[in-house]
């Protein structure tokens, strides 16, 4: 008789979770970058966070730092019940982006809305040179 044995090991799983034996899957959210003429715009798909979970600021080397933690409340409200399966887990995240040189680091702004960070980058505006102009003779 051949044996499954992946069956057992699935079972434990799913009632093991939220004791000793519990699984941790980590996936890093879905991020979009988007630019045009004067701006480019990061978003970071963060559902169910708060603005106090994200902490944004730019390092020595002019780098954006994006990071989140949901601390996750411990305390289960009711006692009798216990969770069987339980996903709902974003812990940390951080990602490090490479900004441009043309981005204008002391304008960046961010916001939470709806389950979605975004950070706006302006660029900094090019001056336009004029090349017509009077030359006084000396």
């Amino acid at each position: 008789m051949q044996r499954n044995y992946w069956l057992p090991e699935l079972f434990n799983d799913l009632m093991n979770v939220g004791l000793s034996a519990t699984k941790q899957c980590t996936t890093a959210p879905a991020i979009n970058v988007m630019e045009n003429e004067s701006t480019c715009i990061v978003q970071l798909a963060a559902p169910g966070l708060k603005k106090e979970d994200f902490y944004v600021n730019i390092n020595d080397e002019g780098n954006l730092i994006i990071k989140m933690e949901q601390k996750e409340d411990t305390k289960q409200q009711d006692e009798k019940m216990h969770y069987l399966r339980r996903e709902f887990s974003y812990t940390k995240y951080e990602q490090t982006l490479i900004l441009p040189d043309d981005v204008d680091k002391d304008k960046i702004g961010a916001k939470v809305n709806d389950g979605i960070l975004t950070v706006t980058l302006p660029k900094i505006e090019e001056t336009k040179v004029k090349v017509a102009r009077s030359i006084e003779i000396g």
